[in-house]
């Protein structure tokens, strides 16, 4: 049978739409659109050097770009009418914003999807701190004592309060005590599936955890972005921000085994810079540096993040100081390049939603010491993102900061240009052991 010549027209027609159709599908599921979240590979080696070139950009489910269009590059963007950058920002990806508006002023990179290093235990910490009770003690083992990278030193048969577990976990980066936090809430598996939970509840796309320490996995990654929002929410409430401000700590003496000792911050910013809110440090061979900080200044609180540095010429601190300063001379109210969002304000993915999780919950305070959780004690992975959710909204939201001006450097050479967002105001939101990383290795 023949064809007539309107029949081929539409044959092609139909042929073309096809086509059409499934190079959009393609391009979508390229730009993260298809709903499909990136995970972890424990079975692939594990990553000894930073990616070769860009590492790979994160997406918002739909495919957007979380925080606004101007923060979908790889390269430079800077609110019109800021002041220049200061000189010595060699970080490949950073971002400094007002945490008290969530006004992006500045980024580099801001959605690539770094190897976080030891800046993950922050998403670890925001995780935790409202699913253990700080009074539980839980007992050492063989593990936490042999685990790799940075320690605090615990000790096989060791008491340790959640409290405590908790400080050393930041204060001193210890992946010790990241695995025996893990271990209480119900094992690494379980708290790396409420970490991805607490991520994509706040925004955090970009954060793939496979560690509660940060120790580097392939897959795993976070994003200047990323530890803003997250940084964000700990210096919000009172509990996470009372455990990066604290100055030292003090750890038991394990009788017959070690003899009690004091822990102190390494934070490199407490003591040095005026209305330092806390930090976290990180190293690996494939992450690199990495850093994230806050402080206050006038009622106005900024964040900074960088991500994959190296300690010459500038150190990643030394570096987050000059954007902080510079954060400060930006006047307060301007039109930034982007914001970060609300928990919440971004819909997950609803194919990314686990379909089991067992966390062990607060239990009451007691002397009692535990190594391991309790059995039976299934929680509803809608529950726990739920929780988190509600945990962090309730934080930001207690924390609007009233926002005012405070009374310094050409850009960085060989970068990118230098991308000036159109004037569009943001809406206000409710407000040394190892190196401090995940890795043995010793930084440059």
């Amino acid at each position: 049978m023949g064809w007539s010549r309107g029949g081929v027209r539409l044959a092609v027609a139909v042929l073309v739409a096809g086509m059409w159709t499934a190079l959009l599908a393609g391009g979508a599921a390229a730009a993260g659109g298809n709903g499909a979240r990136p995970t972890v590979d424990p079975s692939a080696p594990t990553p000894t050097s930073p990616y070769p070139g860009r590492p790979p950009q994160g997406h918002a489910p739909d495919g957007g770009t979380v925080g606004g269009p101007e923060l979908d590059t790889r390269g430079l963007v800077v609110a019109d009418g800021a002041p220049p950058l200061p000189d010595g920002l060699t970080a490949a990806g950073w971002l400094v914003a007002d945490a008290g508006t969530g006004t992006v002023l500045a980024a580099q990179d801001p959605h690539g999807r770094y190897y976080p290093a030891s800046t993950l235990k922050t998403l670890t910490l925001l995780t935790l701190m409202p699913l253990l009770d700080p009074a539980r003690v839980v007992v050492g083992t063989a593990e936490d004592a042999n685990i790799e990278g940075s320690r605090v030193g615990l000790v096989e048969g060791g008491q340790y309060p959640v409290s405590l577990l908790f400080q050393a976990l930041i204060l001193q980066s210890g992946n010790d005590a990241a695995n025996a936090l893990a271990r209480t809430a119900g094992g690494v598996d379980v708290t790396v599936k409420a970490m991805n939970e607490t991520a994509q509840a706040i925004g955090a796309f970009d954060t793939i955890a496979g560690t509660p320490s940060g120790l580097d996995v392939a897959g795993q990654s976070s994003s200047p972005y990323d530890l803003a929002l997250i940084f964000r929410a700990l210096i919000s409430d009172p509990a996470t921000a009372a455990v990066l401000a604290t100055p030292t700590a003090q750890m038991p003496a394990v009788q017959g085994r070690s003899a009690g000792y004091q822990i102190q911050s390494q934070n490199p910013l407490r003591t040095t810079y005026p209305g330092d809110l806390g930090s976290k440090t990180g190293f690996t061979d494939a992450a690199r540096h990495t850093f994230v900080t806050a402080a206050e200044r006038g009622g106005r609180r900024l964040v900074v993040c960088l991500m994959d540095s190296e300690n010459k010429p500038l150190p990643p601190p030394a570096q987050a100081v000059r954007l902080l300063d510079w954060g400060f001379v930006v006047p307060a109210g301007i039109e930034g390049v982007g914001r970060l969002v609300t928990p919440g304000e971004v819909a997950a993915s609803p194919s990314a939603t686990p379909t089991s999780s067992t966390v062990a919950p607060r239990s009451p305070a007691s002397g009692a010491a535990s190594a391991d959780p309790p059995a039976g004690f299934p929680l509803v992975p809608v529950a726990l993102g739920g929780t988190a959710l509600l945990v962090v909204t309730a934080a930001v939201a207690g924390r609007r900061r009233a926002v005012r001006p405070v009374p310094t450097s050409a850009g960085r050479d060989g970068e990118a240009p230098v991308r000036r967002a159109p004037g569009r105001r943001p809406p206000e939101v409710p407000t040394q052991p190892p190196a401090a990383g995940g890795s043995p290795s010793t930084p440059p």
